[in-house]
């Protein structure tokens, strides 16, 4: 390749969004941050939303800052999973897409299995049970008489809807249709007998494409108002962990990998679906990747704790940055209480520092005295979440995974690093910190041409990124907790 191709990256998460561009010379990537925008739900009476023209207004902003450096290759976006925009007769948006954490899915899982067994389910979509999965939400539309569900016409992912507004082309991309559990891994289609057995429409399901598809060019005004020109946008893995698991620099498969931020998720890269017994009993999911694999894993409910005790705290007048609770939380006490991160309780936005006191009450343990301790029974119960989840996908898989590679902003949380090594007793390789956007700009290379494979792409990520690595120690004192850690939260 004779110049840098110029990549830019939108990559929305559930706490912020940015816009990433990235410089590629065919062996090594740069990259930079051209803008930065808090993203986050807006609650109307009790339901949660997103604001999707705010944030498409914000990425228009880093169109014209990415502009300004420079002439762009190609554009590239994802989002996080299982939400979804509806648009209804001559492409309108019907409403502002729901926050997976809206109430309206509560006990939505149960009126799915009184309709169809929860076994039927799994063997349709191989995808875990939670009940913000897009498929309990559209069941909630249904059963709760939804016009805006009666009245649609497409259905589109949220990363999807944000292509619809740059390319006007309407398509869902593979790694994020498989989120949402009405998508059949093993067909290779959306799982229409499903949806229909639960009254749920058919018609406004779109096309589906494979990550790095060219779907189109930037529209004419949006090129000419931003300076960008136009511009072929590729769909990356649309899905951010699809995107985050492409630049783990690993040249063979014996790993697990967590993508740590507000979710973790862990799991690990194969080449075929795995909806049987084992998976079905563990409460695994099989959702896509690039290059035609799938990532088999479970979802954690990670740094979200974290995130929220912040948020609850800074509403008190007390303001910490996360490296100031990470140093408070490894002065504290070891052990001094532990809880399940994945707990029902702790889902839904508000005071986390008083949900997890209540917890601890509930089971017997005394809470933490202050925001060091609290921020420590967070991270050393996520750390044997971790443990307790990788046995389990060893269990499946009938086989050892000899590390940990952990991707995202939360290997910026040392000290959870450190913990996983302890708590797993495994070698935990930390980096690179920006990976979903990384994968993102990968898989647009590999849509442009100058990238052949994912193997290719990653031995990029490998020569342009190092990473730290955490060796367990003091795994006897983490031994005794995970004992009573899964006295708290037995099975999967």
């Amino acid at each position: 390749m004779s110049a840098k191709r110029q990549l830019l990256a939108f990559d929305l998460g559930a706490e912020s969004g940015r816009a990433m561009l990235g410089q590629f010379d065919g062996a090594r990537l740069e990259l930079s941050e051209v803008h930065r925008f808090a993203n986050g739900p807006v609650q109307v009476f009790e339901h949660l939303y997103w604001d999707p023209l705010r944030l498409f207004a914000e990425m228009q902003q880093g169109l014209m800052q990415a502009a300004g450096q420079g002439g762009i290759d190609s554009i590239g976006i994802d989002t996080w999973g299982v939400d979804f925009a509806l648009l209804g007769r001559g492409d309108v948006l019907l409403e502002n897409p729901r926050n997976y954490r809206d109430p309206r899915t509560e006990g939505m899982l149960e009126a799915a299995f009184a309709r169809v067994p929860r076994e039927e389910i799994f063997a349709h979509t191989g995808v875990q049970f939670i009940k913000l999965n897009s498929l309990y939400q559209l069941l909630a539309m249904k059963l709760q008489h939804s016009p805006v569900l009666e009245a649609a016409q497409c259905f589109l992912m949220m990363a999807d809807l944000f292509n619809f507004f740059f390319t006007g082309e309407k398509a869902c991309e593979f790694s994020n249709a498989t989120t949402t559990q009405c998508y059949d891994p093993r067909q290779g289609r959306w799982s229409t007998e499903l949806l229909e057995k639960l009254g749920l429409p058919t018609a406004m399901l779109p096309r589906i494409i494979s990550p790095g598809t060219r779907l189109g060019t930037l529209l004419p005004a949006l090129a000419e108002r931003t300076g960008v020109g136009p511009v072929p946008v590729i769909a990356p893995a649309t899905h951010d962990t699809g995107s985050a698991v492409a630049a783990i620099p690993a040249t063979t498969r014996d790993y697990a990998y967590i993508s740590s931020g507000t979710w973790s998720l862990m799991g690990a890269e194969l080449d075929e679906p795995l909806v049987n017994a084992a998976a079905l009993a563990h409460n695994f999911t099989n959702e896509g990747g690039v290059g035609h694999t799938f990532r088999f894993l479970k979802n954690i409910m990670g740094l979200w704790l974290v995130q929220e005790c912040r948020r609850t705290w800074e509403r008190q007048g007390r303001t910490f940055s996360y490296a100031e609770l990470a140093t408070r939380a490894g002065q504290a006490p070891a052990f001094a209480a532990l809880i399940d991160p994945d707990h029902d309780s702790f889902l839904a936005p508000g005071d986390m520092p008083a949900r997890i006191r209540a917890y601890c009450q509930q089971t017997g343990q005394n809470p933490p005295a202050d925001e060091g301790g609290m921020i420590r029974v967070i991270l050393e119960s996520l750390a044997l979440r971790y443990r307790q989840v990788l046995e389990g996908l060893e269990e499946i898989l009938g086989r050892r995974l000899g590390c940990i590679h952990v991707v995202g902003g939360g290997i910026q949380n040392q000290l959870l690093c450190q913990f996983t090594a302890d708590a797993t007793g495994r070698l935990v390789v930390a980096g690179p910190l920006e990976a979903t956007a990384i994968g993102n700009l990968m898989v647009q290379a590999m849509g442009l041409g100058e990238v052949g494979s994912l193997a290719q792409a990653r031995e990029v990520v490998s020569h342009s990124f190092s990473p730290i690595q955490y060796q367990p120690r003091e795994v006897g004192a983490w031994d005794q907790a995970y004992a009573r850690f899964q006295a708290l939260r037995p099975g999967s």
